[in-house]
């Protein structure tokens, strides 16, 4: 029987996920900014926001920061990074499972190309996707349960 990769291993000690889990809570907390948008309900708003009781600032627009600075925080990822990052969603989501991260970054990596942060920022739920997978992976690599923390850098287990 093959030695499992140390790197490739979620159970192992010597376990790499290929990204700080501290830039996967960055963009969990800009995905979550980015998710309660909503579809433009005011296209002809006033250039004063008061007189609109603030509603456009959950309005999706062409020039929003929010989502561009979210695209730009990927696209400024290095390949592995965004590979890990995509492998992450997939496990989130529950396309894949802790025990097959090797076989979500094989197939993140055959599949990325100049659009993953536009494919990224198009699943619906990306920071419920990365969370859910970054704590399935520490959770397979402590055997405890983890509580991301949503604004914290770093993913802690509870005991």
């Amino acid at each position: 029987m093959a030695k499992p990769n140390s790197i490739d291993d979620p159970s192992s000690a010597n376990f790499e996920i290929g990204i700080d889990p501290g830039k996967v809570a960055a963009i969990i907390d800009k995905a979550r900014m980015f998710d309660v948008k909503e579809e433009m309900t005011d296209p002809d708003s006033g250039s004063n926001a008061t007189d609109d009781d603030m509603r456009d600032i959950l309005e999706e627009s062409a020039s929003d920061a929010t989502y561009q600075d979210l695209r730009e925080t990927i696209r400024n990822l290095d390949l592995d990074e965004q590979v890990a990052l995509v492998a992450l969603a997939w496990i989130g989501r529950g396309t894949y499972t802790p025990k097959e991260w090797r076989e979500a970054v094989d197939e993140a990596r055959g599949a990325h190309n100049s659009h993953t942060a536009e494919y990224l920022t198009g699943l619906p739920l990306l920071g419920d996707y990365l969370e859910e997978g970054l704590n399935a992976i520490e959770e397979a690599a402590s055997g405890e349960t983890v509580n991301m923390r949503r604004t914290g850098a770093k993913a802690t287990a509870r005991k």
